[in-house]
C-alpha cells in the first residue's frame, strides 16, 4: 500500500488517494477465486475444479475484482490514515475506485478526521477546593445512620400507626367499582413513609390499628406506568394485621463490637470520622475538577465533527446497557417500562457527550503543548493496575489496549494534573 496524496476538505474531511500493487492484488483476487469457485458452474468441470483463467473467460476477467477490494481496501485505508498523521473519525466514508485491473488497485476514500484544537488560557484557571470539616454532630448522625441500619423490628400492639412504622396488611384496589390487575396483595409488608406507594397512600394508613379495616382512596398520577391507569381515581379496601416499629441499640462499647471491628465507641467514633473526612475530600476534589473542566470546555476552539458526538453518545448508551445487564435487565426492558423511546433515551445522553468529547480534546491538545508524554515506567505501571483490576495477566491486558492508546490516556491525566497544580483560588 502507498499514499498518493492525503487532500483537507470543508468539515474535517480528508479525501485520501491510495495504491495496492500489483502483486498484493494480484494475491487477492487468488484468494477470492479459491473462496468462490466451489459455488460456479464451468462447463466440462465438476464443482471447485475449473482453472481460474477459464472461469475468468466465461464470467468476465473482472469476476473477482470486487470481493478481491473489499477484502484489501480497510486494512490499505487503516495503513494510509496512519501514514497521513490525521486521526479517523469512525464515521461513513466515501469511497470511489478509480482504477482496478492486473496493474493493482487505486480508490480514494473520503473520510471524517479529528478536528484541529485550539486552546489558550489554561494555566492559572480559578476555582475553590473547599473541604468541609466534619464536626461532633456530624459523627452523630453516621452513629444514627449505623444504629439504624442494625435495628430490629417489634410488634407494637398498644398504639395506632405512625410515619417510620412497618405495617403488614391486605388490600384490594378498584377503578369504577371494579378490581384492576396487580391492584391485591395479602400481608404485604410497607415502611411508612418510604413513598413505595403512589402519592396519597402510605399517609392514610397512618393513625391506622391493628385489625382495623378501612378505605384508601387515592388518584394514580398522571405518568403512571400503567397506560389504563393513568390519571384514574382509585379505592383500595385495606386490613391492618400487624404494626411494627424500629428498635435501635444503645450507642455503647457492645454496639461498637457488634456492629464494627472496634472494641469501644471512642473508636468506632474516630473512625467514622476518618472516613467522613476522606469522603468530603474527595468531594471537594470532585467539584474542584469539575469546575476547571466546565472552564477548559469554554475555552475548546475548533470545529468538532458531529461523528464524535453521535460516537460518544454510543459508548454512553452501550455502557448503560451493561451496567443494565449485570442486574438482569436490558435496554429494551428499561425503555419499555420507562415508556421512552430510543430517540429520547439517546438525547438524554447528548450535553454529556458534548462535554466529554471536548474536554477530551483540550486535554489531549494541552498535552502535546507542554510536551506531556508517561515515561514507559508509568505505562508499564498503568499496565500492571489494569491487570490487577481484571484480575487478569499484564500479557492479556497488552492484547486488550493498545500501548498506543494507554499513553494517551496517561497523557490526557497528566495534562489534567497540570491544570489542577496551576489552578489558582477563587470563583471564575
Amino acid at each position: 500500500m502507498s499514499l498518493k496524496s492525503a487532500n483537507k476538505l470543508e468539515n474535517n474531511r480528508v479525501e485520501l488517494e491510495v495504491e495496492v500493487d500489483a502483486a498484493a492484488f494480484e494475491a487477492a483476487v487468488v484468494k477470492a477465486y479459491k473462496k468462490n469457485i466451489r459455488r460456479m458452474n464451468v462447463p466440462g468441470f465438476r464443482k471447485g475444479k475449473a482453472p481460474r483463467h477459464l472461469v475468468e473467460k466465461l464470467y468476465g476477467t473482472s469476476v473477482f475484482y470486487e470481493e478481491a477490494v473489499n477484502a484489501l481496501y480497510p486494512k490499505a485505508l487503516d495503513e494510509a490514515v496512519t501514514e497521513s498523521g490525521y486521526e479517523y473519525v469512525e464515521d461513513k466514508i466515501d469511497l470511489d475506485v478509480t482504477s482496478v485491473g492486473e496493474e493493482g488497485l487505486q480508490f480514494k476514500a473520503v473520510i471524517t478526521v479529528r478536528p484541529e484544537v485550539e486552546i489558550d488560557g489554561y494555566r492559572g484557571l480559578k476555582a475553590e477546593k473547599k473541604v468541609e470539616a466534619v464536626t461532633d454532630e456530624d459523627v452523630d448522625a453516621e452513629v444514627e445512620k449505623l444504629r439504624d441500619r442494625n435495628s430490629r423490628l417489634v410488634t407494637v400492639e398498644d398504639r395506632a400507626a405512625q410515619n417510620g412504622d412497618t405495617v403488614v396488611f391486605d388490600f384490594e384496589g378498584f377503578t369504577d367499582g371494579q378490581p384492576f390487575e396487580g391492584g391485591k396483595a395479602e400481608n404485604y409488608t410497607l415502611e411508612l413513609g418510604s413513598h413505595q406507594f403512589i402519592p396519597g397512600f402510605e399517609e392514610q394508613l397512618v393513625d391506622k390499628k391493628t385489625d382495623e379495616e378501612f378505605e384508601v382512596s387515592v388518584t394514580f398520577p398522571e405518568d403512571y406506568h400503567a397506560e389504563e391507569l393513568k390519571g384514574k381515581p382509585a379505592v383500595f379496601k385495606c386490613r391492618l394485621h400487624e404494626i411494627k416499629m424500629k428498635e435501635l441499640p444503645v450507642a455503647d462499647d457492645e454496639f461498637a463490637k457488634d456492629a464494627s471491628e472496634f472494641d469501644t465507641m471512642e473508636e468506632l467514633r474516630a473512625d467514622l470520622k476518618t472516613k467522613l473526612e476522606d469522603r468530603r475530600e474527595h468531594a471537594a476534589e470532585e467539584a474542584f475538577e469539575t469546575a476547571l473542566i466546565d472552564q477548559l470546555v469554554e475555552l475548546v476552539k475548533a470545529d468538532i465533527p458531529e461523528a464524535m458526538f453521535v460516537n460518544r453518545v454510543n459508548e454512553d448508551v452501550r455502557e448503560f446497557d451493561y451496567r443494565l445487564q449485570n442486574q438482569g435487565l436490558n435496554l429494551q426492558m428499561y425503555l419499555q417500562y420507562t415508556g421512552m423511546d430510543m430517540d429520547a433515551f439517546r438525547a438524554g445522553f447528548r450535553e454529556q457527550a458534548e462535554k466529554k468529547v471536548k474536554i477530551r480534546l483540550a486535554l489531549e491538545k494541552i498535552a502535546v503543548l507542554e510536551s506531556i508524554e508517561p515515561s514507559a515506567e508509568e505505562v508499564e505501571a498503568e499496565f500492571g493496575k489494569l491487570a490487577e483490576s481484571y484480575q487478569v495477566d499484564v500479557d492479556k491486558v497488552k492484547t486488550l489496549i493498545a500501548e498506543k492508546d494507554l499513553k494517551k490516556d496517561i497523557a490526557v491525566g497528566m495534562a489534567m494534573d497540570l491544570v489542577k497544580e496551576t489552578a489558582v483560588p477563587g470563583g471564575k
